[in-house]
């Protein structure tokens, strides 16, 4: 039997952090799914459609091997596109406690809708700082983001920032 995971995110923009995870599930798993998800309670810097994009490159440029699919979500539960893809198990990096208390929650209300299991992997001791906020911060004031994401998020994002330059700023 196919062992199908999905690692659901935001990857607004994709870390470091997050290739990690989605290498160390590839080694776990015969499918990965890789979920580019909207989230209503955030306002996202880049379009869902950049975002999946930039997943899968940084992903290829990372050497990812293994069925590794790169989708994107828009609407609807979680669960419900697990069940659709014949995946039984979440994959979910934890940094610190913070996401932990709020992971679970998720976890328990995955299997209680469909019987998903949820696994946690933590993340790596050198990346367990990084999350994408703090590269959009870290962005947004001009600061080098390349220490925390793939080559090909942080010339996306100097190049996005490039753009919104108006002559007076620049």
């Amino acid at each position: 039997m196919l062992r199908v995971a999905v690692v659901p995110g935001s990857f607004d923009p994709v870390t470091l952090g997050h290739v990690d995870v989605i290498v160390r599930t590839a080694a776990l798993f015969d499918r990965v799914q890789v979920l580019v998800t909207h989230n209503p309670g955030k306002s996202a810097l880049l379009p869902t459609d950049v975002r999946a994009d930039l997943v899968r490159t940084a992903l290829t440029d990372a050497g990812v091997a293994g069925d590794v699919v790169v989708d994107v979500l828009t609407s609807g539960l979680l669960v419900d596109y697990c069940l659709d893809v014949g995946a039984a198990t979440i994959v979910r990096g934890l940094r610190s406690s913070t996401d932990a208390a709020h992971e679970i929650p998720m976890a328990h209300a995955n299997h209680d809708l469909g019987g998903i299991q949820t696994l946690f992997l933590p993340a790596g001791h050198d990346t367990s700082h990084i999350s994408s906020s703090l590269v959009r911060q870290l962005a947004a004031l001009g600061t080098d983001i390349n220490p925390h994401v793939p080559r090909v998020v942080a010339v996306a994002l100097q190049a996005d920032r490039s753009a919104r330059r108006t002559p007076a700023s620049t």
